[in-house]
């Protein structure tokens, strides 16, 4: 059994979300349980309830650590001074790349970003991850890169394809390394199409 050691502020709750992805990684949102995760670092079974009211709170703090997480590799790989494609690449690459990584995060964090009652902290790390898409869109519509037309519905086409390679990565249909190497290709067929040229 874990022996009980004092934890300095915001110590414990780092300790609890670390626990709480790895048990979502291996046994899945059902696994997951305050009492559980106190056993599993060592603390009291009150002691999470200083830092998560309940379960969905701790939900929604994994969600938001993960949308943090994804927007920081996105920041890190996007590179706004290239042609539209090369920079889309980039950012393919960066999104499937931590969704190989992370397959059951990003499931939970995208159940978490549809749901209505979506808290204002969780929302604004929808935008600045999600968002930077919805942004190179933008910007490449701009210069002319790209056709005119609601941003944000181009972006749910484009994300919609990369959305796929990580499902099919997380269920096995593909390899990672397949994914990611083909992904320059995917980007290219997503910007011009499947017409014959």
């Amino acid at each position: 059994m874990p022996t009980q050691r004092p934890y300095h502020h915001g110590d414990l709750r780092a300790a609890l979300l670390k626990s709480a992805e790895r048990t979502l990684r291996e046994r899945g949102v059902a696994a997951l349980s305050l009492r559980e995760l106190a056993r599993e670092t060592g603390v009291s079974h009150a002691a999470p309830g200083r830092h998560f009211k309940d379960k969905q709170a701790l939900l929604d703090a994994l969600a938001l650590t993960g949308f943090e997480r994804l927007a920081q590799a996105l920041e890190a790989a996007d590179q706004p001074g290239l042609p539209l494609e090369p920079r889309l690449a980039g950012l393919a690459r960066a999104y499937v790349g931590f969704a190989v990584d992370h397959a059951a995060l990003l499931e939970l964090m995208f159940a978490r970003k549809h749901d209505p009652d979506v808290s204002e902290q969780l929302s604004a790390g929808i935008d600045r991850s999600v968002g930077a898409f919805t942004r190179l869109i933008a910007d490449a519509q701009q210069r002319g890169e790209i056709v005119e037309g609601d941003p944000e519905h181009i972006t749910l086409v484009a994300a919609a394809g990369m959305h796929g390679l990580a499902a099919f990565i997380a269920n096995g249909t593909l390899p990672p390394e397949e994914a990611l190497a083909g992904l320059d290709e995917h980007v290219h067929l997503m910007l011009h199409g499947l017409r014959p040229r």
